[in-house]
């Protein structure tokens, strides 16, 4: 299969970065508290005091807190951290490393976990699993198993975006960027990491922590679940920063939530030729071209108009020299569908207009299709308790009735082996120019719902263990 072989490629070639390497050192004030830091911000790595060493006894919580209590605590510590969230989260956006290359990263958040006292372990080259015993009299048997238990995931990866968003924490590294929104991942759940840890005879099981390499190439969750991510899990939760929801609201609506993501490369062959002698070739620039408008009436013509269908050509490349007719070209490209129906009538119908349109010029076409990740369905009953912690935290208000969206998460792949959710944390707010899609170059969150997602993460674990 070819996208076990990519996986298997990918896979092997992750390398270790040096971590001395420019962007990647940990400053000298890495303990140094938020308050103590420059009043213009650009201070990006945060203090050890938020998401390490104990804040303050304030908010250690009691032995057998009410329900209400449990609440009220998370959210008087999410409070407590709100800072070191934000700066956190600045810290990761200004170091981002591309898919499998995340070490530097890993790196970084488990020098966070050591400084709790978290035990973890490190997998699939740069993922990290992490683990939250409870200290609750019910948390395990006698045997020493966890009565129940609950993982929470974070991606970690970033994409090959130059960042031009003129933030002062904008990316170091030349041509990578957390375009959507990983660094926030990152932080929220190291502050769910920290307000649970602070919370640990609460809980009635054990807390397993998911950073997963590699969600931007499809790979990175079935990396995790070969390395044993998801061996003895009961129940899962994930989440994503997302800019078509605004910014205080949350969606973690039960079924479909996210597309099928699979990809495509087409190879035109023509006949090279003298640029100014175009009769005598067949110019594959003009058959990509004309096929980046074919493919569309896949689209608009072959597919029902009541299936969601999206097709994209993300790349088009050609030519070697500006007076020669290229002799061929490729072009590279994802598909999103909705249904599984429409996923399986897509790669044949693809092939017949490319094929058939290539032949018009005198040209051959091959088509290579790659089956990315599931479309995400939440589970039902993960659902509501989701959104019964929304409403907990943040009141009603804060739900949203988000549709969904064609784009594609490969947390899909745990839900495939596990019921769970995952919920769209809003961050879309004009005021602070957080107004562009994922992936955009100049993509901007409202870092003020940060720890909302770190509460949640929180509020979601508690209840799902005392159950």
């Amino acid at each position: 299969m070819a996208e076990k072989a990519q996986m298997e490629s990918l896979e092997n070639t992750a390398v270790a970065h040096d971590v001395q390497a420019e962007g990647a050192q940990m400053p000298a004030d890495f303990a140094a508290p938020m308050e103590e830091r420059d009043a213009d911000e650009t201070a990006i790595e945060p203090a050890a005091s938020g998401l390490g060493e104990p804040v303050a006894d304030a908010f250690e919580p009691p032995v057998a807190m009410k329900p209400e209590e449990l609440t009220a605590h998370i959210l008087e510590a999410g409070a407590a951290i709100e800072d070191t969230i934000v700066a956190t989260r600045r810290y990761f956006h200004a170091h981002p490393e591309l898919s499998t290359k995340e070490l530097s990263t890993s790196n970084s958040i488990c020098a966070r976990l050591t400084r709790m006292g978290i035990p973890y372990e490190r997998v699939a080259k740069t993922g990290v699993i992490a683990t939250i015993k409870g200290t609750a009299p019910d948390a395990y048997d006698d045997q020493g198993n966890p009565r129940r238990r609950i993982a929470l995931r974070a991606d970690i990866d970033a994409l090959p975006v130059t960042e031009e968003t003129g933030l002062p924490y904008e990316s170091k590294n030349t041509g990578v960027m957390h375009a959507c929104g990983h660094d926030c991942h990152i932080a929220m759940m190291l502050g769910a990491v920290r307000i649970l840890n602070d919370m640990r005879e609460q809980l009635h099981g054990e807390v397993r922590i998911i950073f997963q390499p590699a969600e931007e190439i499809s790979i990175g969750s079935r990396m995790m679940i070969r390395a044993g991510a998801l061996e003895g899990v009961d129940g899962l939760f994930g989440m994503h920063i997302w800019s078509d929801v605004d910014a205080g609201e949350i969606s973690c609506a039960p079924g479909q939530r996210m597309a099928n993501t699979d990809w495509f490369r087409i190879d035109v062959q023509g006949i090279s030729a003298h640029g100014s002698m175009p009769h005598k070739g067949v110019d594959a620039i003009v058959v990509a071209a004309e096929l980046v408008n074919v493919i569309q009436t896949l689209v608009s013509r072959d597919i029902s108009p009541f299936e969601p269908l999206v097709v994209t050509v993300g790349e088009i490349h050609g030519g070697e020299a500006r007076n020669i007719m290229a002799g061929s070209a490729y072009l590279t490209g994802t598909v999103r569908t909705w249904s599984e129906k429409s996923r399986r009538m897509v790669p044949e119908h693809l092939e017949h207009l490319i094929k058939r349109t290539a032949k018009a010029f005198g040209a051959k076409a091959k088509l290579t299709y790659e089956e990315g990740n599931a479309g995400l369905s939440n589970d039902k009953a993960s659902a509501a308790r989701a959104e019964r912690a929304v409403v907990k935290l943040f009141g009603e208000e804060a739900l949203s009735d988000y549709e969904g969206t064609l784009a594609g998460e490969d947390f899909a792949e745990y839900l495939k082996i596990v019921p769970g959710v995952f919920a769209f944390v809003g961050c879309r707010n004009p005021k602070v120019g957080a107004v562009h899609p994922q992936h955009s170059c100049f993509y901007r969150v409202d870092e003020s719902v940060l720890v909302r997602g770190a509460e949640l993460a929180a509020q979601y674990a508690v209840d799902f263990l005392a159950e």
